[in-house]
């Protein structure tokens, strides 16, 4: 019986939505690289798989993905256990808590947002006690409109060299660079050129800490423009996230849920009572 080729036709998938997202979005870092006179290969995609399940980072690393984003410990420590059996290279990205600093410090997922001593020093124990070295980026608070803080974690810039120098001083922990979120409410530009220019005096002392964690979904190509090495991008390849209050601000992708969140924003680690504030006060600040 002949028509062999019509049932290849007609069982042929088209591209999934994650790999049409992926390619994308790939496609997006290159041409900005390529804008800025810089060598593509020189900018690492970091794919925020917060809130979506296993099977989609699964999905993802089988076409080619290996560097994945989380936000919250328990996520992050369960979704890495799930996937142990793939070779994938995890970054946390939220607001850590101290108390979680040794499961993410043991599971070696490269940390973006120290923003304090005490956090570092606490993985810093976490990575000695498991035999390992903790590679670590400073969260740089870029300032909101008009001079406002942020309100997104981060040292101040002031204080960034010095937290720099006392970072790069514990054994346990290697100092990799620099992350920021940018400002809501502003462009992003001047604010990331401000971030490069401060992970330039940091590098003077620090010649290892050559990486520049910045750039989502909405504004990774004047990251790559201002000098971004890494860029956390979630919402344009996993699609849009649920979001309790009904809020859409849609950022377009292929994938499509009926409520969304479209930000790849570190955010908090975990839901706590006192406010972030209060918990820096209390840990202490270097």
């Amino acid at each position: 019986m002949s028509g062999g080729g019509a049932a290849a036709r007609i069982l042929a998938v088209p591209p999934s939505a994650l790999e049409q997202n992926l390619a994308a979005v790939r496609e997006r870092i290159a041409a900005a690289a390529r804008a800025a006179g810089r060598d593509p290969s020189d900018v690492r995609l970091i794919a925020v798989s917060k809130t979506f399940p296993a099977g989609d980072v699964r999905a993802v690393a089988g076409l080619g993905q290996v560097d994945f984003g989380e936000n919250r410990a328990q996520e992050l420590l369960a979704k890495a256990g799930e996937l142990a059996d793939l070779p994938l290279h995890w970054h946390f990205i939220g607001q850590l808590q101290r108390n979680k600093a040794a499961a993410v410090a043991r599971l070696g997922a490269v940390v973006h947002s120290v923003d304090r001593l005490p956090l570092a020093t606490a993985l810093a124990r976490a990575a000695e006690g498991a035999g390992r070295v903790s590679d670590v980026l400073l969260q740089v608070d870029l300032g909101g409109p008009e001079g406002e803080g942020a309100a997104r974690g981060g040292a101040v810039p002031a204080d960034v060299t010095a937290l720099a120098d006392a970072v790069a001083g514990l054994p346990g922990v290697r100092l990799r660079g620099l992350m920021a979120v940018a400002p809501r409410g502003g462009e992003p530009g001047p604010a990331f050129a401000r971030l490069a220019a401060l992970a330039d005096r940091v590098r003077t002392d620090h010649p290892e800490a050559t990486e520049l964690s910045a750039g989502m979904s909405g504004d990774l190509e004047p990251a790559v423009a201002a000098g971004a090495t890494l860029v956390r991008v979630g919402t344009a390849i996993f699609g849009a996230r649920p979001l309790p209050s009904g809020e859409d601000r849609g950022i377009p992708t292929t994938r499509v849920t009926p409520v969304t969140r479209d930000t790849d924003d570190p955010g908090v680690e975990e839901p706590v009572g006192r406010s972030r504030r209060k918990d820096r006060d209390a840990e202490g600040t270097i």
